[in-house]
């Protein structure tokens, strides 16, 4: 477990799974306070950590509440995140001001997987990560995602990145970051809403024993990035292909009319998106999250069976 003295608060159900080489799986919640509409982001979050509870692992939503970074949250605590107007979002920047501040924020894959890191738990599950976005040449918009991730031996699973995204510029980056990316059951780089993003993947694993295996040697020769495993939606459950194209191809040129630039992008996008497809595309968001829950569970439990 990585020694640290930040507030760092586990649930009693976290602190003895870990104490007890249990497998535990962390969860972001900013998805829950800001990525689904109410009542709906409550309903889900509960559905992804009975998930894990029902594979034997113990879910651990990671969220700071009034200055304290909590690694595993009550009932009440997840009530609290998911219905909240005064929860804000917190990257990793954002943690030292908001907790010296005594305040309440839901965490970010930088933030979250930084935590879980530090809590001692090895694997996270999300839904898509954060990357180099579109026109970063001029205007350097990365996410935080990457760099943190560089710095964090963690075990992510996530439906590849945001497809409103630069996607060949983000593996480039990946690759120089040295955090590794492995496909699961596939050859190709999923695109979070679409199974194929267009891109292939280097190296493929097919069981959760192989990406336990991956970390394991990853430790072995103590290396400091991330494993990411990229897992896609089903493709029964993706957001139609041709609809996807032709949706985020509107959608940024929505952006760019509105002069839309940096931070303000991102959600703009999500939000076209998720409007012109009739809520199609958070069925696939939502679809995405639950199969990377899933098989974050089984990995986390791979891993616990390998240790002592």
């Amino acid at each position: 477990m990585s020694a640290s003295t930040a507030p760092i608060v586990p649930s009693d159900e976290v602190a003895t799974a870990l104490a007890e080489g249990r497998p535990v799986v962390a969860l972001e919640s900013t998805i829950i306070a800001h990525g689904l509409p109410r009542p709906r982001n409550l309903t889900v979050a509960t559905e992804l950590e009975t998930m894990l509870r029902e594979q034997g692992v113990t879910p651990a939503t990671i969220a700071v509440l009034d200055g304290h970074a909590h690694v595993g949250l009550t009932d009440a605590q997840l009530e609290r995140i998911a219905a909240d107007d005064e929860v804000v979002k917190a990257s990793v920047r954002d943690l030292p001001y908001i907790l010296a501040q005594g305040g309440s924020a839901a965490t970010t894959v930088a933030s979250t997987a930084l935590l879980a890191d530090r809590a001692g738990i090895e694997v996270f599950a999300t839904g898509g990560l954060g990357g180099v976005h579109r026109e970063a040449t001029r205007t350097f918009d990365e996410s935080a995602d990457l760099q943190v991730l560089s710095a964090t031996p963690i075990v992510v699973v996530a439906a590849g990145v945001k497809s409103i995204l630069d996607v060949p510029a983000t593996l480039e980056r990946l690759e120089t970051l040295g955090i590794t990316v492995l496909g699961y059951r596939t050859d190709r780089f999923p695109g979070f809403y679409v199974t194929d993003s267009g891109q292939p993947i280097d190296w493929r694993v097919e069981q959760p024993e192989d990406v336990a295996a991956v970390l394991a040697e990853a430790r072995a020769l103590d290396l400091r990035g991330a494993v990411l495993v990229a897992n896609p939606v089903d493709p029964g459950e993706q957001l139609d292909p041709e609809l996807h194209d032709r949706v985020l191809a509107e959608s940024l040129e929505a952006a760019e009319a509105q002069g839309l630039r940096g931070k303000d992008v991102t959600p703009f996008l999500l939000d076209h998106i998720q409007r012109v497809t009739g809520g199609a595309s958070l069925d696939a968001n939502i679809a995405a999250v639950s199969g990377n829950v899933d098989v974050a569970g089984q990995i986390a439990t791979a891993a616990a069976r390998r240790r002592p």
